[in-house]
């Protein structure tokens, strides 16, 4: 990463930083139905060394009930998901719980292991994406595109809000993201660090699998055979752990997946799990109540780097990371559930943002700040990070997704410009829960 000075590392540790507190803000974790077992797991691998639930179960009956909490061949609980993001958090933690921090028993431990390592690693996500942008940009407008991204999109709202998939997916695409574009200068180190993002991220979110089929051609075009070797094989390492516990888990490579997959016709009011219509794809771009462009239109920005990335051709990591952006919103388009349950804006498209940012940093180098187009930037990134904002604060007191009707089972709802989840976040207002950590915290120091 020759094009890296000391000054630019010392900005990515203070933007990491930065946004670790403005992530936290809002004092509080914003979870999901599904998301619970990751951060219960995470508890469980730092207090009891093991990955099962059954303590979780034990003490909560309730828990079993839900989907994500799966029972497995051997009779023990485990999460439906993933437990790369556990293991990952349980890290971070760690350290923060040794140093007695923490207190690991006490019933919020969870949560606080949830929005401590959700917000780390997204803000280090960002900080992954500004070192990329460095390679196009001077200090300054990447510091903005990595703002951009960070507090303008739904990284702040949604994605280091807890703890489940997402962070740690976008942190692995983001590390990879940064050593495709060193493939210049430190080949034999980027083609390393590539094949780690590139686990992480598929072992995180297997749903990512057709992006990362893409990226890992992309490398053999851009570093060669012997780099793409490397770099598959390392993947190939993560990819074989994650199916080698599945397989010990639920008897099969695929894990819970299939389960999951069986909920649709009750959970979701559809029969399949794809479904190749143009709603999907539509929907994910310009839904009034899930489309990128209408929480997210600073993300328009990436267009203009679509010439760049064909002209420069099959050697530039630019088609590549274009590519595997648009293959993987081709597979989340056909997803009969794309709008991605009970959630705020654009959940899955999150998944692609790190593919987008060399693409935005090609784009930004012609933007003139005085111009029309310039202009047009700035309102698009003020509205997207005012739509992210009002997520972290005032989502889910909005009830969008469930009043008047279950979006799951109504998705005619997704398309209301009426009844915008933008607009009935603002009405609705803040959260009563915003800042329950902080008195939470206020309270343990009273009673102590």
């Amino acid at each position: 990463m020759t094009w890296l000075t000391r000054s630019d590392w010392l900005a990515a540790a203070a933007i990491t930083v930065v946004l670790f507190v403005v992530y936290n803000t809002n004092g509080r974790e914003i979870g999901s139905y599904d998301s619970q077992p990751t951060k219960y797991a995470a508890r469980e691998l730092l207090l009891r060394g093991t990955l099962s639930l059954n303590h979780v179960v034990g003490r909560t009956p309730q828990l079993a009930e839900r989907p994500a909490f799966v029972t497995a061949e051997n009779g023990r609980y485990r999460s439906a998901y993933s437990p790369v993001p556990s293991i990952a958090a349980a890290a971070i933690v760690w350290p923060i719980w040794k140093a007695g921090l923490l207190d690991l028993r006490t019933p919020w431990a969870p949560t606080i292991i949830a929005v401590v390592a959700a917000s780390i690693l997204t803000a280090v996500t960002v900080a992954l994406a500004f070192l990329t942008a460095r390679r196009f940009l001077a200090a300054r407008r990447a510091a903005v595109l990595a703002a951009a991204l960070g507090l303008g999109t739904g990284y702040w709202s949604t994605v280091s809000q807890t703890l489940w998939q997402h962070e740690t997916a976008a942190f692995g695409l983001g590390l990879f993201v940064l050593a495709f574009a060193t493939f210049g200068t430190l080949r034999r180190i980027a083609v390393v660090v590539a094949g780690i993002g590139l686990g992480i991220a598929g072992t995180s979110r297997p749903q990512l699998a057709p992006a990362i089929a893409v990226l890992l051609a992309g490398v053999f075009f851009v570093a060669g055979l012997r780099s793409g070797l490397i770099t598959t094989a390392i993947v190939s390492v993560f990819a074989a752990a994650l199916i080698t516990v599945y397989v010990r888990w639920f008897g099969t490579p695929f894990g819970a997946i299939a389960e999951l997959e069986a909920l649709h016709p009750a959970v979701h009011a559809t029969e399949q799990s794809f479904n190749f219509s143009a709603a999907g794809f539509l929907g994910l771009l310009v839904s009034p109540n899930r489309g990128l462009l209408i929480f997210t239109p600073i993300t328009l920005i990436a267009i203009g780097g679509i010439r760049q990335a064909l002209v420069s051709g099959p050697r530039s990591p630019l088609i590549w990371c274009l590519l595997a952006a648009f293959v993987q919103y081709l597979f989340y388009g056909a997803y009969s559930v794309w709008w991605g349950g009970h959630t705020y804006g654009p959940r899955y498209m999150l998944d692609v943002l790190p593919l987008l940012v060399p693409l935005a940093a090609v784009a930004v180098v012609s933007i003139r700040p005085r111009s029309i187009t310039g202009g047009a930037a700035v309102a698009a990134l003020a509205w997207s990070i005012t739509t992210a904002a009002a997520g972290a604060f005032f989502f889910p007191h909005d009830r969008w997704n469930i009043d008047p009707y279950d979006v799951d089972r109504h998705h005619e709802r997704l398309w209301q410009w009426s009844d915008m989840q933008i607009l009935r976040c603002w009405q609705r207002g803040p959260s009563p829960q915003n800042f329950d950590l902080f008195r939470l915290n206020r309270e343990t120091q009273t009673a102590r």
